[in-house]
This record gives structure tokens, C-alpha cells and sequence, in this order.
């Protein structure tokens, strides 16, 4: 991250304050961004009009043309963009555009809720050099996300002389979230004035932007671990990973470190690391809270996937509320994208025969069935290999359903499972290994799976089914829709001794949420859940009454083994960072194995009352917040504005392990405040445990707002001195901020 500053601050701070993106200097790309061009830009059927799009000179900032008299802002950051996707790939271009156009076309999608931007090209050369730049830049900011402090430098140099006067050094430090006084902002301006020309320039701002920068709590870690002539070398670097990283390191391990690393060649050549190598190190995934080992798929994959918890999205059409808001293509997307492996489909008659997915009875608006399966088929795939699970509700006649059974089957091809895949009646579910690349649909059945090895006649064509699981409702159900659902066929749920005698594997129920956590928060019940769910799939949903698509703690229902608990991914909330937090490891595969205690029938393990056994592994642990740095402002509409921050630091599992504790709030600094507050956790069953970090701009009068968040289950966290990055409320990066801390288990 640090690499940016190290080899291009010289040159940045001399000239005008740009920062190239290392290793795009000269790409063909980015100098056609720089240039800019004109676009087509597309809004309605009737609303295409070209404007000039640019790149800005910093790198990261995209300058547009606008006719609007009063549009004060023509510009937008590349850190708000989440992705730039070739081709019609939005619901306005599949809309606006007609295809012979396709080459030319090109989405820009946002983070947040901002309207995506939809553009056609003059060419398709073009077109290809717009996207292919940008994912350069975006790329390179993911690595780096260090750019931003040069960015507060140009916008704090009013005028544009490349000097920054004292008053442009106290609006910079405003702008990234330092509130000083007078005298101090003066001593430190007279300090890197050593022209005493009354204006920084040149090397004086790389002194001022050292001196900011100046990690002390990296001095002291670095000074207690340099043994070698004030430098560590490579047997201080082991030491350091082994003693204080609590690493199974070798020597091979910590050159490796220094080769990747160190800048200073004259120290890289003797085997040594610097500070500045030191703290790159620790800036890097290698110092990251997060275990690198755990971004790759690294859990045994061929077990059954009812042994799984797997990431599941309710009513994944919705943007918004479930009463009035938007329907799309882009929420399955969006979930899919971050690993979402069951989504859900409200399939509703349509108008000219067409069937619609919509919140039945609402105002919600609606998106055609086969515009959802193609989205899902383009993209069910790219995060995740893993099989994805279509969750039907099926509101629609005999007619549309054979359509929606004809459009699954044409649009998903071999993808689609439509039959087992042994070759006789199985006994238990296939792996994620096995089905991976599959789509599996999950609802209503008119017979037994055995039916599929039946050499009698096909049985009936349609007959009547309850419309959902907790209806008493019928529908007819049509046999073509029918024959597509195998590992997954819904049943109501009539108790766990009738879905024990009587309930084949492959029947599975849903639970509406007030359902599922009282069977598993109540005594007499949770046990027999955890049993179930040892052979049967449960899928849990959010309450009918959710109507803001507000969430529910998942954390009970996954203590129960709950496999699909189902949440409204288009809300952010403590709930959907918990989600978040659940299905990181495991190379975002959207699979997680669930503990062992929670697999094997002779377990007796219950999260409501602990007994001894294997799921405890009691561990007291130390976690010291030692510091933050470069915390975003809250309130950039008032430059005076600065953030208190302080850290919660919080628990999740069992009830026994559920805990949070807080440090105090600083004053008037969101860039470096420090803390250094140590706390104590008991950990009883870490292998369900999940932690997070809350940070929050302290209020005495009214509640705290969001700074940052971040979570990650307990099992893949690194120990020792490490960076933990910092999330948006909608989950994502906030680049250049993050937290330092201190981790040890004992």
C-alpha cells in the first residue's frame, strides 16, 4: 500500500500533485483516459445524448460534461465505482439500445444506491479501451488505496500554484480529519518551511506529508525488534513472526518478506528491513487480521451440502422495501457477485403470457422471469464456482409456469440440474464439489424423487399443491416445473419426529424467523434442531412484517446448524456484516463447513446450555486496540467538522461467548488517534464465534454514527501486531483507513 509514496512522491509533490498508478505508467489505456472522448450517454428510449468523459489528471476522477444549468458537480471518484461491466449488461441498455449496438456499450455500476451510469461508445475499439482502462485504475486503487491524501493536497491548493500556503495546509488538514490549533498548525508549517518562502513546495511537502505520516507505535515495535545495527535482519524478521506473530515461520519465510517488501536496496541487498519495509509488511495481506490462507477455497468441499452453511438472500429482486420499491435484475447480481448461493424468485403471472417476478400484492415494481435467469446465469458463477440454489415461490397458472420451466431449461442448459446425479435413488445430498457449476431448484413437487427411476407410466400432469410453506393456500402445479426440482423439494415442516419417520432427505422446509429462533433458543427444541439439520436442509426467512427489508440475527439459527438463512442482502445492517463476516473465508465460496459437533448423530452439543465435549476449547483472549488511521469524515458538508472516534469490539456465537466491550472516544482526531486499551474475551466454542470491529464517531446527545466496520469468524483471524481494514455500511472497502491491533490467545 505504502509502495505508492515511496517511489513516485517526488516526483507527484514537484510537479502537480497527480499520482500515476504504479505500473500503469504509459499504458495505452490509461493515456486514451487521460485524453477522454466522447460517449453516449443513455438514460431512456428517448434521452441519448453524447457528453465528453475524461479522465482527471489525479487519477482518480472521471470529469463529465453537463448541460444542466445548475449541476454544481461534474465529476465522480473512482473509489465510488463498484464495477464497469462490457456489453448491455444493464436492464436501461437491454432497454434503450437495440443489440447490433452491443460491442459498443458499456455500464459504470456504483457502490451504495446511485444510478448506474449507461454509455455507448463511437467504437468498439473505444469501448474496449474505456473498460479495460478503468478496471486498470480500479485494480490498481484496490492495491494501493493510498491516493487519496494527494487528493486532499490538489483540492487543498485553492489555487492551483503547486504551494501550499499556511492557510491551505490547516484546510488540508481538515479535509482529512484533523482538527489542530493555530499554534500548532504554524509549527508545523515552520518546521517544513526550511525555504522560509512563507509556502511548501517540493521536498518541503514530502517533509510535512513525513511527518504526518509518522507512525510512533511503529517505532517502538520496530526498535524492540531491530537488533541488527538498528535495522532488522532476517533472523530479527523470523523472530518477530514467530515470537510476536505467533506464525509457524522459517527463514526461507522471512526473506521472502524482505524480497517483496524492502525498498532500500542497499538494505535488501544485506538481507535487512528497514522501517518503512517493516510497516509496508505490516500494511500488506501478510499483516492483514484477516488470514491469507483463508482467501482460497480451504475447507473439504466433498462432504454433503446439507453439512454447510451457505449464503442465502430473501427476496433477492428487491432493491429497496418490500411495499413500493424497485425490482431488478442488478439485486441478483449484487448478490451474487458477493457469493449469495440461494436466491429467491416471487414468480407471478405476467402480462402477454409472460410470467413476472415482483413482492405479490404490492407496489413493488416488476422484472420479467427469463431478464432474471439470464442475469443469473451470466453471473452465478464469477465469484463463486459453487452450486447455486434457485428458490422458487410459484404464484403463477399452469401456462406461465410451463414457460418459466421452458425458459430455465433453454437459458441455463446443462447448467440446470434435472435429474440426480447417481444413477439410482441417492440417500443423501451430492457435495459442493460434485455440483459445482449447477443450478439447483428448490420447491413444490407433485411425487417422489424415486419416480425419476420408476419405469411406470409419468403420472399426473399437474395437480394441486399449498402455494408456500406456511399456506394452506393450493395452486396447480405443473409437471414440466415439477420434474426440474431434485434436491431440494419443499414440504411444510410437521414436526421433527414426522420429518425424522417420514421426510426423505431431499424434502426440506422453510421456517418464517419468530418459528425458527424459538426452535432453536427453547429448551426441550434446540437439540432436536441441531439433529435435524444434520440430515435435512432448513431454510429460514425474514418475518412478513420487515417491510423496510430491516434483518434478523442470523447467528442463533446458524448455532441451530441452520443451513439457508435467509437475509435481505439490500439492506445494510449489524445482520448483513455478521453474513458478511460468516462467508468470507473459504475463497468467498459462499459454502461454509459447518464444525464437526454440529455434523456427527451422536452429538449432544447445545449452544444453550454447554456440557463438556468437543466443541469446547476454551480460550481467554487479548485483543489491544492500539490505534487508527485516516478515518473517513462523516460530514463533509461542514469542513469543520471532525470525528470522536472510539472502537467497539464485539463477540458473536453461542450465548456464552456473546459479548462487547468498548474503548473511550478521542477528541477532534479521526487521521492517527491512538488508544492502546487492552480486553479480555472467554471463548468457550470458537469455531462459532465471529468477531467485529465497530467504529463509531462518539455523540453525548444523540446516537453514534458509523464510521467503519469490519468482521471475520474467530478461526481465520492472524495473531500478533496486525491491520485491520475498515468497511462501508454497505460493506464496502473505505480506502486508506483501517485499525491497528494487537491479538493474543492464551
Amino acid at each position: 500500500m505504502m509502495q505508492l509514496f515511496y517511489v513516485t512522491v517526488n516526483v507527484c509533490l514537484t510537479s502537480n500533485l497527480c499520482v500515476t498508478p504504479l505500473g500503469l505508467e504509459g499504458d495505452v489505456d490509461l493515456q486514451f483516459l487521460l485524453v477522454g472522448g466522447k460517449l453516449m450517454k443513455v438514460k431512456s428510449s428517448s434521452w441519448k445524448k453524447e457528453r465528453m468523459y475524461k479522465l482527471h489528471d489525479d487519477n482518480a476522477t472521471i470529469w463529465h460534461e453537463s448541460h444542466r444549468i445548475f449541476k454544481r458537480k461534474q465529476t465522480f471518484s473512482i473509489d465510488d465505482v463498484d464495477s464497469v461491466r462490457k456489453g448491455r449488461q444493464s436492464e436501461g441498455l437491454q432497454k434503450h439500445t437495440e443489440a447490433h449496438v452491443e460491442d459498443r456499450c458499456f455500464s459504470i455500476f456504483f457502490k451504495g444506491r446511485r444510478r448506474n451510469l449507461d454509455l455507448v461508445a463511437t467504437s468498439v475499439e473505444e469501448a474496449r479501451q474505456w473498460v479495460n482502462g478503468l478496471e486498470k485504475i480500479i485494480s490498481n486503487m484496490k492495491k494501493l488505496n493510498r491516493h487519496w491524501i494527494f487528493n486532499c493536497m490538489r483540492k487543498a491548493d485553492k489555487n492551483k500554484d503547486n504551494m501550499m500556503t499556511l492557510k491551505e495546509l490547516k484546510h488540508f488538514l481538515r479535509q482529512i480529519n484533523i482538527e489542530v490549533d493555530e499554534t500548532y498548525a504554524k509549527l508545523l508549517f515552520t518546521k517544513c518551511d526550511t525555504s522560509n518562502s512563507g509556502t511548501l513546495e517540493g521536498s518541503e511537502i514530502k517533509h510535512f506529508y513525513d511527518l504526518l505520516t509518522h507512525r510512533e507505535e511503529i517505532d517502538v515495535i520496530y526498535e524492540k525488534h531491530a537488533a541488527t545495527g538498528g535495522q532488522m535482519s532476517a533472523q530479527d524478521l523470523l523472530n518477530f513472526l514467530q515470537n510476536e506473530q505467533r506464525e509457524v515461520a522459517t527463514l526461507e519465510d522471512a526473506l521472502r518478506l524482505i524480497e517483496k517488501y524492502e525498498l532500500d536496496d542497499s538494505a535488501k541487498h544485506m538481507n535487512h528491513m528497514t522501517k518503512d519495509g517493516f510497516l509496508m509488511y505490516l500494511q500488506q495481506e501478510e499483516g492483514s487480521i484477516f488470514n491469507p490462507a483463508h482467501k482460497k477455497v480451504f475447507q473439504d468441499m466433498s462432504q454433503p451440502i446439507n453439512d454447510y452453511f451457505i449464503s442465502s438472500s430473501h427476496n433477492t429482486y428487491l432493491m429497496e422495501d418490500q411495499l413500493k420499491g424497485p425490482s431488478s435484475t442488478e439485486a441478483y447480481i449484487k448478490a451474487l457477485m458477493k457469493s449469495c448461493r440461494c436466491v429467491e424468485l416471487d414468480c407471478w403471472d405476467g402480462a402477454h403470457g409472460e410470467p413476472v417476478i415482483y413482492h405479490g400484492h404490492t407496489l413493488t415494481s416488476k422484472v420479467l422471469f427469463k431478464d432474471v435467469i439470464k442475469a443469473i446465469k451470466e453471473y452465478a458463477f464469477k465469484t463463486s464456482e459453487y452450486p447455486v440454489i434457485l428458490s422458487l415461490e410459484n404464484h403463477c397458472t399452469l401456462e406461465q409456469q410451463k414457460l418459466m420451466a421452458k425458459h430455465m431449461i433453454s437459458i441455463l442448459g446443462s447448467a440446470l440440474l434435472t435429474s440426480p446425479l447417481e444413477d439410482q435413488m441417492p440417500t443423501a445430498f451430492p457435495s459442493p464439489q460434485e455440483l459445482k457449476g449447477r443450478f439447483i431448484i428448490k420447491g413444490k413437487r407433485l411425487n417422489k424423487l424415486d419416480a425419476v427411476f420408476s419405469n411406470t407410466s409419468p403420472g399426473v400432469e399437474e395437480d394441486c399443491v399449498s402455494e408456500e410453506d406456511e399456506s394452506k393456500s393450493k395452486i396447480k402445479l405443473a409437471k414440466q416445473l415439477s420434474d426440474l426440482v431434485i434436491y431440494c423439494k419443499s414440504v411444510h415442516f410437521s414436526g421433527f419426529e414426522h420429518a425424522k419417520d417420514k421426510q426423505a432427505f431431499y424434502e426440506m422446509s422453510s421456517f418464517k424467523e419468530s418459528k425458527a429462533v424459538n426452535l432453536a433458543e427453547t429448551a426441550g427444541k434446540t437439540l432436536s434442531f441441531i439433529h435435524h439439520n444434520m440430515t435435512k436442509l432448513s431454510r429460514i426467512y425474514p418475518a412478513g412484517s420487515r417491510t423496510a427489508s430491516s434483518n434478523y440475527n442470523p447467528v442463533p439459527l446458524w448455532n441451530a446448524g441452520c443451513q439457508i438463512v435467509a437475509l435481505n442482502f439490500q439492506t445494510p445492517s449489524k445482520e448483513m456484516d455478521l453474513n458478511q463476516g460468516r462467508f468470507r473465508s473459504n475463497g468467498l465460496s459462499g459454502y461454509i463447513l459447518k464444525p464437526e459437533f454440529q455434523r456427527y448423530a451422536g452429538s449432544e452439543f447445545n449452544p444453550m446450555t454447554l456440557t463438556k465435549g468437543p466443541w469446547i476449547k476454551h480460550k481467554a483472549f487479548h485483543i489491544m486496540v492500539i490505534s487508527a488511521q485516516q478515518l473517513p469524515k462523516l460530514n463533509k458538508d461542514k469542513p469543520k467538522s471532525i470525528v470522536d472516534p472510539l472502537v467497539k469490539v464485539e463477540i458473536y456465537g453461542v450465548p456464552a461467548d456473546t459479548c462487547s466491550k468498548e474503548t473511550r472516544s478521542i477528541e477532534n482526531n479521526g487521521f492517527n488517534p491512538m488508544w492502546n486499551e487492552t480486553f479480555q474475551f472467554d471463548i468457550q466454542v470458537p469455531e462459532l464465534a465471529m468477531l467485529r470491529f465497530l467504529v463509531e464517531d462518539y455523540d453525548a446527545t444523540s446516537q453514534n454514527d458509523l464510521i467503519g466496520h469490519y468482521c471475520l469468524p474467530l478461526t481465520s483471524l492472524q495473531n500478533g501486531y496486525r491491520h485491520v481494514p475498515l468497511l462501508t455500511k454497505r460493506g464496502d472497502v473505505i480506502p486508506s483507513a483501517g485499525l491497528f491491533v494487537h491479538l493474543i490467545p492464551t
